[in-house]
């Protein structure tokens, strides 16, 4: 929960706005060090969720590298202080403007999806007298358990190169005369809470690895891409993931050759817990059946719950009465701007403050102007001076 000073801060701020507790962004990095970065492994901080300057320069700082899926991305890590080779680019539509960025920039890997890709990337790299280092990012057909809209390593997703046609693209690689294959990638979804899918993903990547070799190729680089979730239920009791088991796994399962590193491509593990979307209630209103808490977030601000079913908790700041059930709605034009059904909160009246939890990632990257609504600027727990006691 937050202290009472940083809530009467709160209070006097411009609401809806996010919330980062820089504290918890930090102990999260130190895990990152401790069990992943101390052996060797290379992360790469997904900034599709989150790109915030402050943040990227924190996570820069701690050692991570980045991994990007638009030119605008690239761009952005570049501002904020990562060198070209501690980039990765990744996505199944990079526009040739994109990848022409990349090329500029000489930046780490391209972490590439399809035989076409490959031609395109090779023919950009040969105008602009570049070799380009690529990963083929093969789908190992492994089933995440998450929700289908973030399931991405199965057949029939539109991300990767299935295994069914590896052969064909490696025996065109040597005609690519502007690639230099160094690795193979995986990513198979997100919020993936189980370690059952990333040990099956160990046994293909060791699969995929062996053949790969086989055909005289050498590979470097072993990405096993991300999707370590969170708990969104109990933040407070799980403020940073169990890396050192997601991390042994890895190490137990995953067969590296003496020449090859281990990557990987963290998001939502690394910042989701770190922010909180603050909200105060607009009006309460009584349905025939239901209560609502009508805030001034919406779906414009946090699009997850309405695009995901996600179920974030929902933290009232700002009273302790009894708990009461509530819809928590905002005051968007569509009737699927809903964050909790049937949620148990204490009892709220207009003006309380609401903290949403565990929003850090895929929250303000994924906010809209829908409605002309206008954002807010974030606030970061380093700008809020409290006490020492």
């Amino acid at each position: 929960m937050f202290p009472s000073e940083v809530t009467d801060f709160f209070k006097n701020q411009k609401t809806p706005f996010y919330y980062y507790d820089l504290d918890v962004l930090n102990a999260t990095l130190e895990q990152i060090k401790k069990y992943g970065l101390s052996k060797g492994y290379r992360v790469h901080f997904a900034l599709k969720s989150n790109n915030q300057p402050k943040i990227l320069e924190i996570i820069k700082a701690s050692g991570l590298g980045a991994d990007c899926v638009s030119g605008g991305e690239i761009q952005r890590a570049i501002n904020s202080g990562f060198f070209p080779n501690e980039i990765a680019f990744a996505g199944v539509g990079k526009s040739d403007e994109e990848i022409e960025l990349g090329l500029k920039h000489d930046i780490f890997c391209f972490n590439c999806e399809s035989p076409q890709e490959l031609e395109v990337l090779n023919e950009l790299a040969e105008q602009h007298g570049k070799q380009a280092r690529i990963a083929l990012r093969i789908n190992p057909n492994v089933e995440a358990d998450t929700h289908k809209y973030i399931t991405t390593g199965l057949n029939e997703n539109k991300f990767g190169i299935n295994e069914s046609e590896l052969d064909l693209v490696l025996d065109k690689l040597p005609e690519l005369e502007n690639l230099e294959l160094v690795g193979i990638h995986f990513h198979i979804g997100s919020q993936i809470e189980k370690f059952d899918p990333f040990r099956e993903l160990c046994s293909k990547a060791n699969s995929l690895n062996e053949h790969i070799e086989s055909k005289g190729f050498k590979l470097t680089v072993i990405n096993v891409g991300g999707g370590f979730g969170i708990n969104y239920e109990h933040p407070n009791d799980s403020s940073v993931p169990d890396f050192e088991k997601f991390f042994g796994l890895f190490e137990e399962n995953i067969e590296l050759k003496n020449h090859q590193q281990l990557h990987f491509e963290l998001g939502r593990s690394v910042i989701g817990q770190s922010g909180s979307l603050i909200t105060k209630v607009l009006y309460t209103k009584k349905g025939i059946s239901k209560n609502f808490a009508i805030v001034d977030a919406g779906m414009t601000e946090l699009i997850r719950p309405a695009l995901y079913q996600a179920a974030h908790r929902i933290d009232v700041l700002t009273s302790s009465k009894e708990e009461k059930i509530y819809d928590v709605v905002g005051p968007i034009c569509e009737s699927s701007d809903t964050f909790r059904k049937d949620v148990s909160i204490p009892e709220v009246e207009r003006g309380d403050l609401i903290a949403i939890r565990s929003a850090g990632a895929y929250g303000e990257v994924m906010r809209s102007a829908y409605n002309l609504r206008e954002a807010n600027p974030s606030v970061y727990s380093d700008e809020i001076l409290i006490p020492k006691t």
